[in-house]
């Protein structure tokens, strides 16, 4: 089977190598970066680069510190879990095992949150999370590392998976969140800051990312990265940078799975997210199953085998442990479609306005703006 499936944006480089080279900055070896003396790394969740250039007259100062080269692209699926531990371990989904929001725990009928589902014990944040987190091996070596965070994900296992051994500070507001790594690397120097703000995600999926709330936040992310600028000292650089980019799906684009749907025969277990479903299949019924999606789905969503996702190599180099944390098959949206289970009674993932975790350009190429020794 022949796939076409979107080519890499020009220019861009993996969202897995941009730790690696702050780290490699801070000695002057790396290839992306000038040399400093302490590097932050600010995560915008939901900031894509296409979103960013569209609303260029509410984010001034980005926009006068960005061109149209300063772009990364992230991982498959583009959503949080997957492209956050990619960002901060350096490696693809198909190494560190998050390969979805919600996946399949293998030989199980367990279908797990990867952002909410450590702390009930379903998975264990020092064990599924498989590869080394950047931070844990830098501060083994000796080097300070932090963390600047919302309070509430301090302590959670996501955090655990993906940033431990680096010292936790939390701030409410992402201005006070900037000004305390500006202060963490001011003063401790050879730093690594890591910086989360999931305020423009949040106001994305609720209400749309071209929607006056969604630039309201996105307001208020340049201030602060505009007071972070200001507040480095001297040898200290700045990257800002995000997850995934973000498309609207309007309530007619949703496709309603309901019982007796011909598309559920033979699906066991549905995970991953509306833009990027995880279809677990019945044993013996993967082929079925991808048949039937392909020949309903095909003209607006990429439908693939496990084997044709692995070897398009759409999860990076897939470890054996993880092979069966991937669907049977794997369905990916083209356009402006999203996909739901309309059976369980809770419906509240619906009112979702903003979506991401499939292929389209919106959702994988992501901003790479330097500012400070970077820039």
């Amino acid at each position: 089977m022949t796939l076409s499936l979107p080519a890499a944006t020009p220019g861009a480089r993996s969202l897995t190598g941009v730790v690696p080279q702050l780290v490699a900055a801070l000695s002057g070896a790396s290839d992306w970066f000038a040399p400093a003396r302490s590097a932050i790394v600010f995560t915008v969740d939901g900031l894509g680069a296409h979103n960013l250039a569209a609303r260029l007259g509410h984010a001034r100062f980005l926009a006068a510190h960005r061109t149209k080269k300063d772009v990364a692209r992230t991982v498959f699926p583009s959503t949080t879990a997957a492209a956050l531990t990619s960002l901060l371990t350096g490696a693809d989904p198909g190494e560190h095992g998050i390969v979805g929001y919600r996946t399949r725990v293998p030989g199980t009928d367990a279908v797990v949150n990867q952002l909410k589902g450590w702390d009930d014990g379903s998975i264990d944040p020092d064990t599924w999370q498989r590869a080394e987190p950047l931070m844990s091996r830098e501060a083994a070596r000796g080097r300070p590392c932090f963390v600047v965070t919302r309070p509430e994900f301090g302590a959670s296992g996501f955090t655990r998976a993906t940033t431990r051994g680096a010292r936790m500070h939390t701030a409410a507001g992402v201005g006070e969140r900037a000004q305390l790594a500006a202060d963490l690397a001011a003063r401790h120097p050879g730093s690594l800051v890591y910086v989360y703000t999931p305020d423009l995600d949040g106001a994305g999926h609720k209400h749309g990312w071209q929607s006056e709330q969604w630039s309201t936040a996105l307001e208020d992310v340049d201030a602060a990265v505009r007071e972070l600028s200001r507040s480095l000292p001297n040898g200290v650089g700045a990257v800002v940078t995000a997850d995934h980019g973000m498309v609207d799906v309007p309530r007619h684009r949703h496709v309603l799975l309901g019982e007796a749907d011909p598309l559920l025969d033979g699906v066991r277990l549905i995970g991953g997210e509306p833009r990027m479903l995880h279809l677990y299949a019945e044993d013996g019924f993967a082929a079925r199953v991808h048949t039937a999606w392909s020949a309903a789905e095909s003209t607006r969503s990429w439908v693939l085998s496990r084997d044709e996702a692995i070897e398009a190599g759409l999860f990076g180099r897939v470890d054996a442990a993880v092979r069966p944390r991937i669907g049977d098959v794997v369905v990916a949206a083209r356009g402006a479609v999203v996909y739901y289970d309309d059976r369980p009674a809770d419906k509240a993932g619906q009112k979702m306005i903003g979506q991401h975790g499939s292929l389209s350009p919106e959702e994988t190429t992501v901003p790479l703006i330097r500012l400070g020794a970077f820039a």
